[in-house]
């Protein structure tokens, strides 16, 4: 099978991977153009990018498809085209181009979490099982009818980004599994059936944390986005990032006095926090304009001069 592979992210990576060791004739693969990366803001290939230069691949780089992208992917003769993050919409005509059109891996059980940010959704709703889908892509928003689905448990400590290194693996593999069930004619996709629900990218005004939710509410967010866009909270007029904290019921010391929602403390060799249901045990921050670093490293320059309370 001739195919086209589309992604950008390292999230895509393993897709390429699997599909070239697969034995798949990958006539190209379309990514994003280089973007400024780093406090120099120097112009970097995209993950995907880098990796197919390593495997030999023809690459095309492009935000959106003019006449020049759909004429070089008319002349590629493709079977399919495979699309995983590639971070821009497919127009109509795009999608009539392969012959068994565009197979979408995404990461969520859909229709449950529809749109850019399906793992972080998952994560902040304190979902049990989280998954991955293959379907057909069309001029929707992630309506296609899937090929096939593979599920796996969510963790309640693992973050956003630990979770998506796991289905970016396993999905991978679901996407050989289809589209050689593709090449063979021996799968249909079929229309999705159950609640819908939407994903939409997370904003960094998403990202801040409220001090007076539950325990449980604020480990959600803060794993949701982890590592991006990144947790984040206020100390008078600085914005501190804060990593992933860990509960009172999870905690060592389970005897922990009452904390007002905010409230840093110092407590032993522990550096908590107070929410609406208690302190949260605060393991690594990154102030404004400096390294991350341990909490306790943190706590001892920042509390030298009283308390502090994160609003």
């Amino acid at each position: 099978m001739r195919i086209l592979f589309a992604g950008t992210p390292s999230v895509a990576v393993p897709s390429l991977e699997a599909l070239s060791d697969a034995g798949f004739d990958i006539a190209a693969v379309l990514t994003r153009v280089d973007a400024p990366q780093g406090r120099k803001r120097v112009l970097t290939p995209s993950p995907v990018a880098m990796r197919a230069e390593e495997l030999g691949l023809q690459v095309i780089k492009a935000n959106r498809f003019d006449d020049a992208v759909l004429a070089e992917l008319d002349a590629l003769a493709l079977d399919a085209a495979a699309i995983v993050a590639y971070g821009g919409l497919v127009p109509v005509r795009a999608l009539t181009i392969p012959r068994h059109g565009w197979v979408n891996l995404h990461f969520s059980l859909l229709p449950a979490w529809r749109g850019a940010a399906p793992v972080q959704h998952a994560v902040l709703n304190g979902d049990d099982v989280t998954g991955a889908s293959t379907f057909r892509l069309e001029e929707g928003l992630d309506t296609g009818p899937v090929f096939g689905s593979m599920t796996e448990t969510l963790r309640p400590a693992e973050t956003s980004g630990e979770v998506l290194d796991r289905l970016s693996v396993s999905g991978a593999m679901l996407l050989v599994q289809t589209l050689s069930a593709i090449d063979a004619g021996s799968v249909e996709a079929q229309p999705q059936r159950g609640g819908i629900t939407l994903a939409p990218k997370i904003t960094l005004a998403d990202a801040r944390i409220d001090w007076n939710q539950p325990a449980v509410a604020v480990r959600r967010r803060i794993n949701a986005v982890t590592p991006e866009p990144g947790a984040w909270t206020t100390a008078g007029n600085q914005r501190i990032k804060v990593g992933p904290v860990t509960p009172p019921d999870e905690a060592p010391d389970r005897s922990r006095p009452a904390v007002l929602p905010g409230r840093v403390l110092v407590q032993g060799n522990d550096v908590v926090v107070g929410t609406g249901t208690g302190p949260v045990l605060l393991r690594r921050v990154q102030p404004a304009g400096k390294k991350i670093m341990d909490a306790p490293d943190w706590a001892r320059g920042a509390l030298a001069h009283g308390e502090l309370v994160f609003e």
